[in-house]
């Protein structure tokens, strides 16, 4: 069975930090890039970056970007999201996802998905 799991969230004050990781087990995802995404109530899911898993490009959106890293440990099958500087607005339930495609960019093809997990930053 193919599992992401993420954990590491919580609750963080304004300027804090946070380190969100996302295990894969029931397959490796050598081919497969490694997206974030994030939902905050009532608003849509976002892309918040993403890296692909051979060669570590990354991305992020304009609203992250200077503040979050993605890294990735193919070893363990587990990428990460380090937040720092974080913002009330970036309370949201975050989810990783894996990108069929292999780069983990906005425009992918997520075709697994973790069950999520809460931030949430208080001011």
């Amino acid at each position: 069975q193919v599992q992401l799991v993420e954990s590491g969230g919580g609750l963080v004050q304004a300027g804090g930090s946070l380190r969100l990781s996302c295990a894969a087990s029931g397959r490796t995802f050598t081919n497969d890039g490694m997206g974030w995404f994030r939902q905050a109530p009532g608003k849509e899911r976002e892309f918040v970056g993403g890296i692909s898993w051979s060669l570590g490009r990354t991305f992020y959106s304009d609203s992250v970007k200077g503040r979050f890293t993605i890294s990735r440990d193919n070893a363990k099958n587990t990428v990460y999201l380090q937040m720092n500087s974080l913002k009330p607005e970036d309370t949201a339930v975050y989810y990783c996802a894996a990108d069929r495609l292999g780069w983990g960019n906005p425009g992918g093809e997520y075709h697994y998905w973790g069950q999520g997990t809460q931030v949430t930053v208080s001011s």
